[in-house]
């Protein structure tokens, strides 16, 4: 038995309430509608803003669809669950932040419960499967997999132990 952390959860329950079922629909255009999030392609880096109570999510229209959409993912991360302006904040918050972002990205990128529905896959798979880079789908493999490992082990709990 698989337990979700609560990011895990959170994309989990996000992606069935604006009715995301398949890797097939994870799609920058489909999730920025559900979540009324404006995106617009630029020629500087990525980054989100929210202006006048709008969401906005700025794309480099120079990356490949791959880079596109997992840097898409992580700028919703900060969308979603940071606020303020990361040059006006203390470096270790502008790390955390970014830190979580990126666990985030590599959720919604390749969800948990798309994954148990689907089995195990190789990394060219799951490139294929939810349209990520090769590094980025060998990461989200180990993590799946180091998942399944942890939660297949019984908890440890003083009372088990017996002294």
């Amino acid at each position: 038995m698989i337990i979700y952390s609560r990011t895990e959860d959170y994309i989990r329950r996000l992606l069935t309430e604006v009715g995301i079922h398949t890797p097939h629909e994870l799609k920058i255009k489909t999730l920025s509608n559900a979540l009324g999030i404006s995106v617009y392609f630029w020629e500087f880096s990525s980054e989100s803003v929210c202006k006048g109570g709008r969401n906005l999510i700025f794309l480099n229209k120079t990356k490949n669809k791959q880079t596109q959409w997992q840097e898409f993912t992580h700028e919703i991360a900060h969308n979603l669950w940071h606020a303020g302006r990361q040059e006006h904040m203390p470096h270790l918050l502008v790390e955390l932040q970014e830190w979580q972002a990126k666990y985030f990205s590599y959720h919604l990128c390749i969800p948990t419960f798309m994954l148990q529905q689907i089995g195990m896959v190789s990394p060219y798979q799951m490139m294929e499967l939810f349209n990520v880079e090769y590094d980025f789908a060998c990461h989200r493999l180990e993590m799946y997999e180091n998942k399944l490992l942890h939660d297949s082990n019984k908890p440890f709990t003083l009372k088990d132990n017996q002294f």
